[in-house]
């Protein structure tokens, strides 16, 4: 019976996680370059049943339809890095990334995974912005809503600097009043139609990077993500690559609102199951302790 206690507790626990994944999605539907998280559930581990008193974890309960876990918990809460829909601002300082890197023989499903038939997985890589933190941290972000500091810099809501093809602070002169973008991603004055130049002569051009594996990066809040210590810096897009940039538009969230309420509410569902679970065994509990007891 305490077995069944716990099961319970556990389904509750996972499914208050999943609410609140899901919460945490909707509250971001209208975030620029927001990427979507989802719970992932698994069995609750058979070693830990045997560290409580369960058996020594070898032998598994089956039934006549397969193995009986007797628990579940939320483990992680992955992102889905699939592209969001592009939305006309008008704005020149803002800009959005179109990608659809694609690798050869290899055909990804609509989550951006590819399953070999021996069971190994490959994520279809992602472009982003490089950013850099007041710490000089390098970041890497989808959401192209940019700002012009006093300083003449191209930063970020969160004020860090966005980043030129030479990973360089992008800079613009006093004097340009008006800044495009060409279709290759180089900057102009909107004016006399010139490249707009760094301090070596150079044409300015944003540092957008091949993240190889988007699963590796770690999210840092406000659209911004990292690499975990140890990691390499990734490089730029290669030619051929399928990233286009867009001015005058930003990336909406990709979150599903009519399938985040659908989930929301399965798992609002599923908590109140296993809470009423909880109230039977409390109740039987109650029962042998008050009542078969005095037998």
């Amino acid at each position: 019976m305490l077995r069944g206690l716990n099961t319970a507790a556990a389904g509750m626990i996972a499914n208050q996680r999943r609410h609140d994944t899901v919460t945490n999605n909707i509250a971001n539907l209208n975030t620029p370059g927001y990427k979507a998280n989802f719970a992932v559930q698994r069995s609750f581990p058979e070693m830990l049943i045997a560290l409580v008193g369960g058996g020594d974890g070898t032998n598994a309960q089956v039934s006549g339809v397969g193995r009986l876990n007797t628990g579940v918990f939320a483990e992680e809460a992955p992102a889905v890095y699939l592209q969001g829909d592009l939305m006309e601002t008008r704005d020149l300082s803002d800009f959005a990334i179109v990608s659809n890197i694609q690798l050869p023989g290899i055909a990804f499903d609509a989550s951006g995974k590819y399953v070999s038939p021996e069971g190994e997985k490959t994520f279809q890589p992602q472009a982003m912005f490089a950013v850099r933190t007041s710490t000089g941290e390098e970041k890497y972000t989808r959401n192209g809503k940019f700002t012009i500091d006093a300083a003449g810099q191209l930063v970020t809501s969160d004020g860090y600097l966005v980043l030129d093809s030479e990973r360089r602070p992008i800079q613009f002169d006093r004097n340009v009043s008006e800044i495009k973008m060409t279709p290759q991603g180089t900057l102009i004055d909107g004016v006399s139609g010139m490249p707009l130049t760094d301090e070596n002569e150079a044409p300015i051009s944003f540092m957008v990077v091949r993240i190889e594996n988007p699963n590796r990066l770690i999210r840092e809040g406000n659209g911004n993500f990292r690499l975990p210590p140890g990691d390499d810096e990734p490089g730029a897009i290669q030619q051929g690559d399928e990233v286009e940039l867009f001015q005058g538009f930003i990336e909406r969230s990709n979150v599903d609102p009519t399938q985040a309420t659908i989930d929301l509410m399965a798992a609002a569902r599923a908590y109140e199951t296993n809470q009423r679970m909880v109230q039977f065994y409390d109740k039987s509990l109650e029962k042998a302790v008050n009542e078969v007891g005095r037998v």
